[in-house]
C-alpha cells in the first residue's frame, strides 16, 4: 500500500504546486485500491471509504503519514462530518488553494467540506471563458466556487442557493480572493423559481452554470431528480441566456451515461445550440461519474 500511495501522489505532482493544494491524490481501483479515495486540502487528508472500516494496513500507513487525517464513510448519512483519525484536529475553517483561487474549507461543516474537487477543470474554464463586464448566473451554487472564478475573470455574478449559510460562505470566498461581495448579487431560494422569475422579468445572463444535486427537495416539498427533471432545468436556463451566451451543465448522477446526459441537455436547448462533453480532471482514475456539457447558444 505504501508503494501504490507514493505512486499515486507522484502522478499528481504536476498538479500539486504553490497555486493548487486541494487535489484528489488517490482514486480507488484506478490507483490500486478499490473503494478508497484520498482528498488533500492544504496538506491535510480526508480518506473516503465505501465500507464502515479501513483495512489495518491502510490505517497504519495513514497513522505514519505524519499529518492531519480525517475519515469519511460514504455509506453514512450525508449530514455527518468526517471523523478525525490522526494528527492535529482541524476544528476551525482554514484556506486551501486551487489554480490560484482561495477557498474556505471546513471539516466540521457536514458531509461536504466547501469545494467539489472534481469540478477543478470546469472552474478554470469558467474563469478563462468570461470577459470583463459579462454577467454570470451560478445556480445550486453551494459555497459559490464557480462564482468566485467568474468574478476573478471579470464577470458580475449572481449566486443562487437555497441555503443562506452557504451564500454567506460564498461571500467569504469572495473576500478571500479580494472581491467585494457587495458588487455582486446573491439570491436565496429555489433555482426553478428564480429562473422562471428571471425569464418573466426579461433578465438575461451571458453565462449560466447548472450543477444541481442528483436529488433534492425544495422548501415546499417539491422533488428534483436529475434523470427526470434536467431537461426542464436546461429549458428554463436557456430562456435566461443572452444571444451568444453559454451554459455549463453538469451532474454526477451515476444512472446516466455521458451520451444520455448530453442528449437531455440538447433536448433542453431544443437542439438550437452546440453542445459538447468535457472530461473529468485527470487524477480521477476510478469511475468517471461527473458528466459535463458546455453549450454555446
Amino acid at each position: 500500500m505504501i508503494d501504490i500511495l507514493q505512486k499515486a501522489i507522484a502522478r499528481r505532482q504536476h498538479i500539486l504546486n504553490d497555486e493548487t493544494n486541494a487535489v484528489r491524490i488517490f482514486d480507488g481501483i484506478g490507483d490500486g485500491q478499490a473503494g478508497l479515495s484520498i482528498d488533500a486540502y492544504a496538506g491535510t487528508w480526508i480518506v473516503a471509504t465505501q465500507t464502515d472500516e479501513i483495512p489495518a494496513s491502510i490505517l497504519s500507513l495513514l497513522e505514519s503519514a505524519d499529518r492531519t487525517v480525517y475519515w469519511k464513510k460514504l455509506s453514512q448519512s450525508q449530514k455527518e462530518s468526517p471523523m478525525h483519525l490522526f494528527g492535529p484536529e482541524r476544528n476551525d475553517p482554514f484556506v486551501a488553494s486551487e489554480s490560484g483561487v482561495l477557498y474556505e474549507i471546513n471539516y466540521q461543516a457536514g458531509y461536504s467540506q466547501g469545494i467539489f474537487l472534481d469540478q477543478r477543470e470546469n472552474r478554470k474554464k469558467v474563469r478563462a471563458r468570461v470577459s470583463q463586464g459579462e454577467s454570470v448566473l451560478n445556480t445550486f451554487a453551494y459555497t459559490g466556487a464557480f462564482s468566485a472564478c467568474a468574478a476573478l475573470g471579470g464577470a458580475t455574478t449572481t449566486t443562487l442557493d437555497l441555503s443562506q449559510p452557504y451564500l454567506d460562505w460564498g461571500k467569504r470566498n469572495f473576500q478571500l480572493n479580494e472581491k467585494d461581495p457587495a458588487e455582486h448579487f446573491w439570491c436565496k431560494g429555489d433555482t426553478f423559481h428564480w429562473l422562471d422569475r428571471f425569464a418573466k422579468k426579461d433578465r438575461k445572463f451571458d453565462g449560466i452554470i447548472l450543477d444541481p444535486p442528483t436529488f433534492s427537495r425544495d422548501s415546499k416539498g417539491k422533488v428534483f431528480r436529475v434523470e427526470k427533471d434536467y431537461t426542464r432545468l436546461v429549458e428554463l436556463a436557456v430562456a435566461c441566456l443572452n444571444k451568444g451566451g453559454w451554459l455549463l451543465a453538469s451532474t454526477n448522477c451515476r444512472k446516466l451515461s455521458d451520451s444520455e446526459f448530453l442528449e437531455m441537455v440538447r433536448q433542453g436547448c431544443h437542439r438550437s445550440a452546440k453542445a459538447g462533453s468535457h472530461p473529468m480532471p485527470q487524477e480521477y482514475r476510478d469511475i468517471r461519474f461527473l458528466k459535463t456539457a458546455w453549450v454555446e447558444i
